[in-house]
């Protein structure tokens, strides 16, 4: 009886994962470790010299933080402060807002009609493009004739044109608006989702323990969709802090006065600016890649769940004495 040859497939395999780890090795990781190495040397000028580490290795690392001659704070941590604020003036009503959608649309008593329709409408905001939403903005708000200008003053609350690019409260509040107005409709398929993976058992057991509408959303809702509320913070973090496109597309264009400069906007200006200061901008980065882990870390740690790591904590307590019993200690 012939015994048929066993032919392994798993070759084939590593042969179709080449392409992607030569991409990923060219394309992502060697500039990655390129950017670290650089933000310790002198790497810098529209054509860099020969690569040589700093005598300080960590200069590049304070002039991010020292202060300007006028005594203000350095432009790192002007934007990083830009940033942090624009973020959290975007997200707390953009999460505010889609919980509150999520919970009308997942609610059996309200029984939305056109459900689909709404949606769509809700969600569109986040497929159109930066360059485009920028465009849209500008010239709504544009100055001196401007259609958000010629309407304030038909309707007589301005008497002449405001230019609202040039007004730092004005500019830095507009592109909140945008940046909560792109992203709320995707946080809201986000918690929909969510939401209709929670047990209706649950909710049912509440309507007739007498629980209203309130009650169901605080304590069961809420703390039901708690690992999705911290996907979508920390996304929504991480977003935040690389924050580019908008910022930079508008007729502020950072301005006015740095006041809506960020932190990706700063290292782009660093190193693709005159006078190109590759190494400063590696710096930079390198600064706030830490920034987002530790956020990312103490958001881990908030919202953890309390419950499940007391268990985890007693668990392991149980099982360390055990072995101590095995040992006979």
């Amino acid at each position: 009886m012939n015994k048929r040859k066993l032919v392994s497939y798993s070759k084939f395999g590593y042969l179709f994962a080449i392409p992607f780890l030569v991409a990923f090795l060219i394309f992502t990781l060697y500039p990655v470790i390129f950017a670290i190495v650089i933000g310790f040397t002198n790497y810098e000028g529209a054509i860099p010299g020969k690569l040589k580490l700093l005598k300080d290795p960590l200069e590049n690392f304070k002039y991010l933080f020292k202060k300007r001659r006028s005594g203000e704070i350095s432009y790192f941590l002007q934007a990083f402060l830009n940033t942090l604020r624009m973020w959290l003036v975007n997200f707390i009503p953009q999460l505010g807002l889609s919980l509150l959608l999520a919970a009308w649309f997942t609610d059996n008593r309200v029984k939305v009609k056109g459900q689909g329709f709404f949606k769509v409408v809700f969600y569109l905001p986040n497929i159109i493009t930066a360059a485009t939403v920028a465009i849209l903005f500008s010239t709504l708000f544009d100055h001196p004739k401007g259609p958000v200008n010629d309407l304030l003053r038909m309707v007589g609350i301005l008497k002449e044109p405001f230019n609202f690019w040039q007004n730092k409260i004005a500019s830095r509040a507009l592109i909140e608006f945008i940046q909560c107005w792109q992203w709320y409709g995707s946080t809201m398929v986000v918690l929909i989702a969510a939401v209709i993976g929670i047990n209706p058992e649950i909710f049912e057991a509440s309507e007739i323990d007498g629980a209203g509408r309130w009650k169901k959303f605080w304590y069961i809702t809420l703390p039901s969709c708690r690992p999705i509320m911290l996907f979508t913070l920390v996304t929504s973090m991480i977003g935040g802090f690389s924050m580019f496109d908008i910022p930079n597309l508008m007729r502020s264009a950072g301005g006015p006065d740095n006041a809506t400069t960020t932190l990706s906007m700063y290292i782009y200006n660093t190193a693709f600016k005159k006078p190109y200061k590759y190494n400063r901008a590696a710096a930079a980065s390198i600064v706030l890649f830490i920034i987002v882990i530790i956020v990312s870390s103490v958001l881990f740690y908030l919202m953890r769940d309390k419950d499940a790591a007391k268990m985890a904590k007693e668990k392991k307590a149980e099982m360390k004495r055990r072995k101590l019993e095995e040992k006979g200690v």
